[in-house]
């Protein structure tokens, strides 16, 4: 007669455990306090292998915004985030000199950095002005647009900072008037006229112009582009959602922030809230980034002094704005990669 022993896998584990313990009595019968000892001693050290070591503490980090160049030669503001230190707006300077690790990072964005290899920054902000002197390596730009770019990518990313309201350059040490290719560095540069283009909408001098920023997606879609634009009317959120939906020039390599044909039906201003009224070809799939034309109509309508929120309607209907349309940042970097990972857009 055949029997068939069935063990399972617990009552295995379970007479392992007991020959350990039995095991452990016989050595302590046989070699009293040596035996116990010798026990105590590879737990401890197994113990000791089971700690795990304490890991770095990854530093504290802070955002900030910062201009490069794009494929077009627009300046691009993009946000990213820096080790946290008391000299952050110099850390945020560094990030626009070229280098192979800056190169390499904007490239993955599309964009490449404005101030030539190996310019140093000695930088004093007091009162509000921030006054940066520039290496010497600063005066070697190839033409004037190179120089002219590199100035205002400067001056754009310390007025930045909240505690910037203008910027002043020395070059070497020295003021001067004008750099080796004639861009005027003779006076302060504020948070404004970036991207420069001049449309005349209206008839009048240019005594009685004013400006608009406004805000279109690149050709690809993968960031929001600043232009400033000459108006001749009143500097204000119903100026600027009109022209917002003219549209860029025709030759600018940007894309529109709405529809084609979406026209504006009212904006009204109260109490902070900025209400902006489309018509219904705003809902018009276009194929472009949704997402991106909200945030080109948010950051456009928000510029003014005292916008505290936008309200979008389409015909009179509640249009609901998405949170990522409401951020606090135009372009953050993490952002633009996704698009298009690896994608490099300059020449």
């Amino acid at each position: 007669m055949k029997f068939k022993l069935k063990v399972t896998r617990v009552q295995v584990e379970r007479l392992l455990v007991m020959a350990s313990a039995a095991l452990v009595v016989a050595l302590a019968l046989r070699g009293g306090e040596t035996a116990m000892s010798r026990y105590e001693d590879m737990q401890l050290a197994k113990s000791a292998s089971a700690v795990t070591l304490p890991t770095a503490v990854p530093a504290e980090t802070q955002p900030v915004t910062v201009y490069y160049q794009d494929g077009e030669g627009y300046l691009v503001p993009v946000t990213t985030r820096v080790e946290k230190t008391d000299g952050i707006a110099k850390a945020a300077l560094s990030l626009l000199v070229q280098s192979p690790d800056n190169d390499a990072a904007a490239a993955r964005m599309g964009l490449r950095p404005c101030v030539p290899e190996g310019t140093t920054f000695d930088l004093d902000i007091s009162n509000g002005r921030a006054r940066v002197d520039l290496g010497k390596e600063a005066l070697s730009c190839k033409d004037a647009e190179q120089e002219s770019l590199m100035v205002m990518a400067v001056s754009q990313t310390l007025n930045e900072f909240p505690t910037v309201k203008e910027v002043s350059f020395l070059f070497d040490g020295q003021s001067r008037s004008r750099l080796t290719h004639g861009t005027d560095v003779s006076g302060t540069f504020k948070a404004n006229d970036i991207n420069m283009e001049t449309v005349t909408t209206f008839d009048g001098s240019d005594a009685n112009a004013a400006t608009v920023k406004l805000y279109f997606p690149s050709q690809t879609g993968r960031m929001l582009v600043p232009v400033t634009r000459l108006v001749y009317s009143d500097a204000d959120p119903v100026t600027a959602m009109v022209e917002l939906c003219r549209g860029p020039r025709s030759d600018s390599g940007l894309e529109r922030s709405v529809p084609e044909g979406c026209g504006l039906k009212s904006v009204k201003m109260k109490n902070g809230v900025v209400s902006i009224d489309l018509t219904g070809e705003f809902n018009k799939d276009t194929g472009g980034d949704r997402l991106q034309m909200l945030r080109a109509i948010v950051f456009t309508a928000s510029q003014f002094p005292g916008v505290k929120e936008v309200k979008l309607s389409v015909e009179g209907q509640p249009y609901a704005l998405p949170e990522q349309a409401t951020s606090a940042w135009i372009n953050t970097d993490t952002e633009v990669m996704s698009y298009y990972p690896g994608v490099i857009e300059t020449d």
